[in-house]
């Protein structure tokens, strides 16, 4: 019995859309966590980078920061908002391919 064209063009989607889950996970996980947060403390403005651990907000004292470190922080924070967006698409079509894959595997029985 030959494979189905159309069956093998799924799997071979679906290898790719695994594959690029992996990738974009690691990316994720490679960037720095947490938000950037101003405190206005005696007069001076100070930043901490504010992230969940265990359940609770944690804030890392990052001190006086200038424009360019604030901009550079906010690259990432677009990075990490990027990042989570492709892996929460990738995750809809990963799963519409498997039911495709499913629902053809049904119908042959």
């Amino acid at each position: 019995m030959a494979l189905n064209p159309v069956r093998g063009v799924l799997v071979e989607e679906l290898a790719n859309s695994e594959r690029l889950l992996k990738q974009y996970q690691h990316a994720l996980a490679a960037l720095p966590k947490g938000s950037l947060v101003a405190k206005k403390i005696g007069g001076g403005v100070y930043y901490y980078a504010a992230y969940r651990h265990e359940g609770k907000v944690r804030f890392d004292y990052k001190g006086k920061l200038s424009q360019s470190q604030i901009e550079e922080f906010e690259k990432v924070a677009a990075k990490r908002a990027k990042f989570r967006g492709l892996i929460s698409d990738l995750k809809e079509q990963i799963v519409f391919i498997e039911r495709a894959l499913h629902e053809r595997k049904r119908r042959a029985r």
